[in-house]
């Protein structure tokens, strides 16, 4: 993948005299975005995406003429495009939104109501690379984002705008800034399953 993102970067730099701004944008939605988006809900998340996200950002910087000390932030924003990760998630979070009869929600699970209801329900998993998955991150990432948002779901062209909206507002470099953002959700859980488990102990003495 990295030698045809290269050469892309090259082609962008040779057209960028030639081309206008928005040419340029198409000749990078058409080539760069292609390559990158295939296959990345299964690499996104790994460290290769750093390695592409130097790539994008050279390339960012040619389509803009910006020197390479400019900070790329506000350049993604103008030309509304999302680094790797970004990227990541919206095509994770798209492929929950789109294969909802693969997933449970917790109002499915457990019969009180609480502000988690809503949230996808978290299988247990103690295989490093079965919660390195896609449905397993899947769950987890979808869970951070707000309940408005959650909401859109049954409107896919609609979610998929807002969602966008958020990750390009947001450009979140890192996904643990957006995985670490549900501890409280972790915390019930766990107290749930404790409660659950002690309540079989009970029942199981007392019979």
């Amino acid at each position: 993948m990295i030698p045809k993102l290269n050469m892309v970067s090259y082609v962008i730099r040779f057209l960028k005299p030639l081309l206008p701004f928005d040419a340029l944008k198409m000749v990078y939605f058409s080539t760069f975005h292609s390559i990158i988006s295939y296959g990345i809900t299964f690499w996104g998340s790994s460290t290769y995406s750093k390695i592409i996200f130097k790539t994008q950002k050279r390339v960012v910087r040619i389509i803009t003429n910006s020197d390479n000390k400019d900070s790329c932030r506000n350049l993604f924003k103008k030309l509304c495009i999302l680094p790797p990760q970004p990227q990541y998630i919206l095509y994770l979070i798209m492929f929950v939104v789109k294969n909802k009869g693969l997933f449970k929600k917790n109002s499915d699970i457990y019969s009180f109501n609480t502000r988690f209801n809503y949230d996808l329900h978290v299988p247990v998993a103690n295989l490093a690379a079965f919660q390195k998955g896609v449905q397993f991150s899947g769950i987890k990432i979808y869970n951070h984002f707000s309940l408005t948002l959650k909401q859109l779901s049954h409107d896919i062209p609609k979610f998929k705008a807002a969602l966008k909206r958020f990750l390009l507002t947001n450009s979140f470099a890192h996904l643990r800034n957006i995985m670490g953002g549900n501890k409280d959700f972790v915390f019930y859980y766990y107290i749930v399953r404790i409660s659950q488990i002690i309540v079989l102990v009970l029942i199981t003495v007392l019979i």
